[in-house]
């Protein structure tokens, strides 16, 4: 609502070209909050507002602008505008930018930037996206074992004004190789012993992650420990930068992003719903759709089969959508709980006995509690039918009923050790275990559960042998 008031005021400073307001606004407010009331302009006229501020509130006010307008603004404004700006940003956020923007740009941009910032900008290009040297930042805290804290202290604050974070100041021989840490905390805490060697005070055993770490592992380990921080080594444990925890966060929220349309049969979207165009929508979709129906077919073949069953038995027909939705609904729940479990580093592949104990023990139970819910429901069938003088359906006799009692305690339990078992199954052959998403589960569980709904009856129902 802000937003929507604002905009009109900045429109008009736009068009009058009052620089001194446009600069008033972009230092008065949070740089997060400047960004947000941005949002209704043109890549132009952002442009024109990041222009009007001063140089060091440009650069945070570019950062919090979604990604999809940064990459239409670099596209879209001058090289040698973009350039000064682009190399003032974090370097890990720089090199985000410049995989999203079109090389085109890219090649045109680069040799415009000073050579260090372009040097480390091609150095970190190299590594693999989804790699932690693709998310980390070089910019970050080093120090010899050999000064004091005061010395400490003293060549922080020189190097402050280049660096994304001094909580952690990381300990490096000559070489660059990591021998420590030593915290902010630690440094303000012994400020009182200003000639205490860093070598006395340093963390030896720093948990790192290695340059080409997958970014799962690094976010997981950075959850794990509570990390603000955490360095990146090569083979020689040398030291090559930090991811922070910011970057952590986007980690953590594209892999819940990716985890959620798997679970809607969905492939994974490249940009935000909104600034996918809709025949990339459609595309993704349709790839899993067209799984999904496959999987269908053989729902439809399984009841073409037991077509001489249901002839007999009509009344079985109407309880197939009741069998298949809790078969169908209890794969999904385990297959969630398993998969999250698996998410969060809960489950290991080996757990597998474990888990398939535990499936068992609630497929049975939650059978039993769907099976008595599902009598009542036969129960009342049976009676609205007998209460129906012009009926000409049979009416189901007690032992007829047992079938659909007896088979939800099959289809739950087949639901949860399937659902329990096939994430796992994925994680051990080296796949995604969200790949075995809900859609997935329920495809096989329908057609489990048309095999078992037929099989109990025929086993049950003498009638039917014939």
């Amino acid at each position: 609502m802000i937003n929507t008031l604002l905009l009109p005021e900045l429109r008009e400073m736009l068009e009058t070209g009052d620089e001194a307001g446009l600069r008033e606004f972009a230092g008065a407010l949070h740089p997060a909050r400047a960004a947000e009331f941005m949002e209704g302009l043109t890549a132009e006229e952002t442009w024109r507002v990041l222009r009007a501020a001063e140089e060091a509130r440009r650069v945070d006010i570019f950062g919090y602008l979604d990604s999809g307008r940064q990459v239409e603004i670099v596209e879209s404004i001058a090289p040698g505008e973009m350039a000064p700006l682009m190399a003032e940003l974090p370097a890990d956020d720089r090199v985000d930018l410049l995989n999203d923007v079109d090389n085109a740009v890219v090649e045109e941009v680069l040799p415009l930037m000073a050579h260090e910032e372009r040097r480390e900008t091609l150095r970190l290009l190299e590594h693999a996206e989804g790699t932690a040297g693709a998310l980390m930042t070089t910019e970050v805290a080093k120090l010899s074992e050999n000064l004091t804290v005061h010395q400490a202290l003293e060549e922080i604050s020189r190097q402050a004004e280049n660096l994304e974070t001094v909580y952690y100041n990381y300990i490096v021989d000559d070489a660059n190789h990591l021998r420590g840490l030593v915290s902010a905390r630690q440094l303000v805490t012994h400020y009182r012993e200003p000639n205490l060697r860093l070598a006395d005070l340093a963390q030896r055993d720093v948990v790192t992650v290695h340059v080409d770490d997958d970014q799962e592992v690094v976010a997981k380990k950075v959850a794990n420990y509570n990390f603000l921080a955490i360095p990146v080594v090569d083979d020689e444990r040398r030291l090559l930068g930090i991811i922070t925890h910011d970057d952590i966060i986007d980690v953590l929220r594209e892999e819940a992003t990716e985890d959620a349309h798997m679970a809607g049969g969905v492939a994974r979207l490249d940009e935000s719903y909104l600034d996918t165009p809709w025949y990339t929508l459609v595309w993704k979709r349709v790839i899993w759709l067209t799984v999904l129906f496959f999987f269908a077919t053989f729902t439809i073949s399984a009841l073409t089969s037991f077509e001489h069953t249901l002839e007999k038995l009509p009344w079985l027909m109407a309880f197939v959508p009741l069998v298949l939705s809790s078969g169908g609904n209890t794969g999904n729940q385990s297959a969630t709980l398993v998969i999250t479990a698996m998410t969060n580093g809960e489950l290991k592949a080996k757990d597998w006995w474990r888990v398939m104990r535990r499936e068992l023990a609630m497929g049975l139970s939650l059978g039993l509690l769907l099976s008595m819910m599902g009598l009542i429901s036969v129960s009342i069938y049976a009676w609205r039918t007998s209460a129906t003088p012009d009926s000409t359906l049979p009416i189901p006799s007690l032992r007829d009923m047992l079938v659909v009692p007896i088979t939800l305690i099959a289809v739950a339990l087949c639901g949860a050790l399937c659902g329990g078992a096939l994430p796992l199954l994925f994680r051990r052959m080296g796949l995604d275990p969200a790949l075995m998403s809900n859609p997935f589960v329920s495809g096989i569980c329908d057609v489990a559960g048309i095999v078992i709904y037929m099989t109990v009856a025929l086993l049950l129902l003498p009638q039917l042998s014939g």
